[in-house]
C-alpha cells in the first residue's frame, strides 16, 4: 500500500453545487409528487417516547450513534442534496424512538440503521432482530422497560443472516444466556452459515466497501452525509453472534414463544440468501423482514454480496400476500415504518412485488434482444404506477444497478463481446489509454469543459484512466473529486451518494489510518470451528509451501469437538476426526484455540496445550496472510511501473 502526495488543503474543502446539479435537482421536484404525506403521517403514527438527545455510547463514552448530528435536516432540500433523498433522510432521523404498532407490539426505530420489534409475551419480551451492536439493542431494550414496564427477554426472533439484525444480541442478553439455550432464539435454516460466509470470508473487503456505501467516512451535513437510505445511519459498536437454538426449515411451521404463535414462511435467495417473514395471529400483523421496505431495495448490493433472485423476490412478496393478506390488519417491517389497513397493505405490497418484478422481466426482454447490462440499464425505467411511489424509489437499490444484477444472475458479468472476455486490468488499460490520448495533462484539458456542461459520467470515465495511470497528477484527482461530488450531490441513492462522496474523500486527503482485519470478539466467541477453519483457508498463502502437506489435530473441550487442519496441494482443509498420521496436536477450549488461530493470542501466552512438534502450528500461523481495512478503492492498490506491460 502506497501514500499518494495529497491534495493541497484549499481543494479538500467542499464544492457548492453546479448549475448542471441544480438543473437536476429542479427536474427531480417537478417530477414527484412531494405534496404526498402519507409517509410521514404512517412514520410518526404510535410515537410513545424517545430519548433526548438520542445518544448512544460504549462504556468509555464514545458515541456508537448519535442523532444529533442529524438536526440540520429540516425544511426543504438544499441543492447539494437531491430532494427525493432529502424527504427519505428526514423521515428516517425525525421519527426515532418507542413506538406501538398494535397493542402489545411495539418497535423501536432509528436507534440503528435497522428496527427492533419488541412483542409483548405472557411473561417478558420476544425480541425481533436485536440490531448491529450491544450497545444500541441495549439503549432500545432500556428504551421500553423504562416506557412500558421492566420486562425479562423471553425470546429472540432473528429475520435473516444479515449483520444489522442479529449482532446486537449480546445487548439484550448475556452471552452465557445465550449459550445456555434458556432463551429460544430462532432464525431461518442455514443462518449460521449464511451469515458467517458473507461477513467473515468476505469480511474485510466487504468492510472496506460498506464504509463507502454506508457513508462511514463522512461527516452528517447537507454537502455530505445524509442518509443511507435503508435507516438514518449504522451504528458502529461491538458486534456479537449467538448460535440459534431453533432454526425454521419449511413455510408453515409455527413455534409458540411466551404465548406467541408465530407463522413462518420462508423466503430464502431473495433479500437474504437465509430469511423468513412471519404472521402473528394475535396482533393480526405480518412481518415481512426485510422483504418490502418504503425503498426499492438492492438485487444487488455495492458493498459486495452474492446476486439476489428479483423474481423469487417477488414470487415471496405475493405468496405473503395470498397466504396472510385475508387475515392481517398491519404490515411491519425491519426496517422503516409499518403500513396499516388491509386494503393499504395490499396496495403496498402488489406494488413492491410488481417492482421486482418489472425490473426482472424487462432486463430479460431487453438481453434477448441482444442489448448488454449496461444498455438495459441506460434506457429502463418504472412505469408511473410504480415510480411515483415513494416506497418504490431508489433510496438504496436502483432499477439501473438492480437491472444489472438480473442480467449477472442469469448470463455473467461476460456480454458476449470478445473484446470484454479478457480485457487489461485497470491499472494497465489506464496506461494505454493516456498514450493514445495525448498523454494526461491533454485527457484533463480535454476533461474541463465537459465538466462545466454538466457530463459528469463521462467526466469520470476518463478521469478515472488518468488517476490509475498517474495518481500524482493532482488536477487529475482534483477534478475528478469534484466530478464524484457532483454525482453525489444529484444521487436520489444514499449508497450511490455515499459511494461518490468517499471517493471525492478519498482523492482529496488520502486513505484514512486503519488496522488489519480481524473477527470481532463476540463474533469469533459464537463462531464454529469449522468457520474459523474457513476463515484461515482464505488468509492462507500458497506460496513457500507448494508440495508440502502436514496436519494439526485440533481437540476442544466446550463444545467437545475433534477434527483437524490439514494443508495439501497448497489448499488448508478442516476435517473431522483426527489425523493418525499427524505430529501436531493442540488441546484446550474452543475459545482458547480459536483465539489462537485467530492471532488473537500467542502459543506462549494462552490455555492452549501443544502435544507434538510446535513447528507446525508455526508454519500454519505464518502462512495466514493480512488484510489491510483501508485498501484504497479509487487510486491504485500499488504504485503503476514506469512502462507499459505487454504480453
Amino acid at each position: 500500500m502506497i501514500d499518494y502526495t495529497p491534495l493541497p488543503e484549499t481543494e479538500h474543502l467542499s464544492k457548492p453545487a453546479s448549475d448542471a446539479t441544480r438543473a437536476a435537482q429542479e427536474r427531480v421536484r417537478a417530477g414527484l409528487p412531494f405534496s404526498d404525506l402519507r409517509s410521514f403521517e404512517d412514520a410518526q403514527r404510535g410515537f410513545i417516547a424517545s430519548m433526548d438527545p438520542v445518544v448512544i455510547r460504549r462504556e468509555g463514552g464514545q458515541p456508537v450513534f448519535d442523532l444529533t448530528k442529524f438536526d440540520f435536516l429540516s425544511g426543504e432540500a438544499p441543492p447539494e442534496v437531491n430532494p427525493s433523498l432529502w424527504r427519505q433522510a428526514q423521515l428516517n432521523a425525525q421519527h426515532t424512538g418507542l413506538f406501538e404498532v398494535s397493542p402489545g407490539l411495539y418497535q423501536v426505530r432509528s436507534y440503528d440503521m435497522a428496527n427492533m420489534t419488541l412483542i409483548e409475551g405472557d411473561t417478558g419480551w420476544v425480541l425481533v432482530d436485536p440490531l448491529t451492536a450491544s450497545e444500541v439493542s441495549a439503549a432500545a431494550l432500556q428504551l421500553a422497560n423504562d416506557t412500558l414496564g421492566e420486562r425479562p427477554v423471553t425470546g429472540v426472533v432473528i429475520t435473516h443472516s444479515h449483520v444489522d439484525h442479529y449482532a446486537g444480541i449480546y445487548g439484550v442478553m448475556t452471552p452465557e444466556r445465550a449459550a445456555s439455550g434458556e432463551v429460544p432464539i430462532i432464525a431461518p435454516a442455514h443462518f449460521v452459515e449464511e451469515a458467517l460466509s458473507e461477513n467473515v470470508l468476505a469480511g474485510n473487503v466487504m468492510g472496506r466497501r460498506a464504509t463507502y456505501m454506508y457513508g462511514n467516512l463522512l461527516k452528517p451535513g447537507p454537502q455530505s452525509f445524509v442518509s443511507n437510505g435503508l435507516g438514518v445511519t449504522l451504528a458502529l459498536g461491538s458486534t456479537g453472534f449467538a448460535i440459534p437454538t431453533d432454526f425454521i426449515q419449511r413455510t408453515g411451521e409455527t413455534r409458540l414463544i411466551d404465548g406467541i404463535e408465530i407463522e413462518f414462511q420462508m423466503t430464502p435467495g431473495t433479500e437474504a440468501p437465509a430469511e423468513f417473514v412471519f404472521y402473528l395471529p394475535k396482533f393480526k400483523a405480518l412481518c415481512m423482514a426485510e422483504i418490502t421496505s418504503h425503498h426499492l431495495h438492492n438485487v444487488y448490493t455495492p458493498r459486495g454480496a452474492q446476486v439476489r433472485d428479483a423474481l423469487a423476490w417477488s414470487a415471496q412478496i405475493n405468496e405473503s400476500l395470498e397466504r396472510f393478506g385475508p387475515r392481517l390488519d398491519v404490515e411491519f417491517a425491519s426496517h422503516h415504518w409499518p403500513t396499516w389497513g388491509r386494503d393499504a397493505v395490499a396496495e403496498y405490497l402488489r406494488k413492491q412485488r410488481d417492482l421486482y418484478k418489472y425490473i426482472h422481466d424487462q432486463t430479460l426482454r431487453l438481453a434477448n434482444k441482444g442489448f448488454n447490462k449496461e444498455e438495459i440499464a441506460e434506457q429502463l425505467t418504472l412505469p408511473d404506477s410504480l415510480g411515483q411511489e415513494f416506497y418504490n424509489r431508489d433510496y438504496y437499490g436502483t432499477v439501473s444497478h438492480n437491472s444489472r444484477a438480473v442480467y449477472v444472475k442469469y448470463l455473467g458479468y461476460f456480454d458476449g463481446n470478445p473484446a470484454n472476455l479478457h480485457p487489461l486490468p485497470p491499472v494497465t488499460a489506464a496506461r494505454h489509454y493516456l498514450e493514445f490520448m495525448g498523454g494526461a495533462d491533454a485527457i484533463v484539458g480535454k476533461a474541463r469543459p465537459c465538466y462545466a456542461a454538466g457530463e459528469y459520467r463521462w467526466v469520470a470515465e476518463v478521469l478515472n484512466h488518468v488517476v490509475m495511470a498517474d495518481p500524482e497528477h493532482l488536477p487529475a484527482r482534483a477534478l475528478l473529486a469534484d466530478t464524484y461530488e457532483q454525482l453525489g450531490y444529484q444521487a436520489e441513492s444514499g449508497p450511490w451518494r455515499n459511494f461518490y462522496l468517499c471517493g471525492a474523500l478519498e482523492l482529496r486527503q488520502g486513505l484514512p489510518q486503519g488496522s488489519n482485519y480481524q473477527v470481532s470478539p463476540g463474533v469469533a466467541e459464537g463462531m464454529p470451528i469449522e468457520d474459523v477453519a474457513k476463515l484461515l483457508a482464505v488468509q492462507f498463502i500458497p506460496a513457500g509451501v507448494a508440495g508440502r502437506t502436514w496436519s494439526i489435530n485440533l481437540e476442544l473441550s466446550n463444545p467437545t469437538l475433534t477434527c483437524h487442519l490439514r494443508v495439501e496441494h497448497s489448499v488448508l482443509h478442516c476435517f473431522p476426526d483426527k489425523d493418525a498420521k499427524a505430529a501436531t496436536t493442540l488441546k484446550g477450549s474452543a475459545r482458547a484455540v480459536k483465539q489462537l488461530l485467530l492471532r488473537r493470542i500467542p502459543l506462549v501466552e494462552s490455555d492452549v496445550e501443544l502435544m507434538g512438534d510446535p513447528k507446525a502450528v508455526a508454519d500454519l500461523l505464518g502462512a495466514l496472510d493480512d488484510f489491510p481495512r483501508r485498501f484504497p478503492l479509487v487510486t491504485p492498490r500499488e504504485a503503476p511501473r514506469a512502462q507499459f506491460l505487454s504480453r
